[in-house]
């Protein structure tokens, strides 16, 4: 199987020099979406677990992931990677004036595993056309 990556060529300006030309970046560029459903139905043809057995796991790792997360706790998914939650926040000049409504944002982050790792090696990359951005 051919493992490869779509990418296009995007200018970027720096916001401190904006009167500046850009410089060139590649952006990748994704051929779509999988949704649960289908990589449950990818897993059924692999394995003798029936469809609604994979289903079932798959919808409550969804909810035990999520709770884990909210509860601070680093997910590890095996070789595959981790996923963990990081905070942003405003800034202030003494430690003791810092609350937690100063808090202003919360991601969540994944760090690749070796498996993921090992199978991005060797990937090619197909240019193709910078996809316009939606304007409503």
């Amino acid at each position: 199987m051919n493992k490869y990556l779509n990418y296009s060529v995007v200018e970027r300006k720096s916001p401190r020099f904006p009167d500046k030309p850009g410089r060139f970046y590649a952006q990748s560029q994704s051929r779509g979406q999988v949704e649960i459903k289908e990589l449950a139905d990818r897993i059924h043809r692999m394995c003798t677990v029936p469809m609604p057995g994979i289903m079932a796991v798959m919808i409550a790792m969804e909810n035990v992931l999520a709770e884990a997360l909210s509860q601070g706790e680093i997910v590890r998914l095996g070789e595959l990677g981790s996923l963990y939650t990081s905070v942003g926040s405003r800034c202030c000049r003494k430690q003791e004036d810092f609350t937690p409504k100063m808090i202003n944002k919360v991601k969540v982050l994944f760090r690749t595993g070796k498996e993921l790792r090992r199978c991005l090696r060797g990937v090619k990359f197909v240019k193709v056309e910078q996809r316009k951005k939606n304007i409503k």
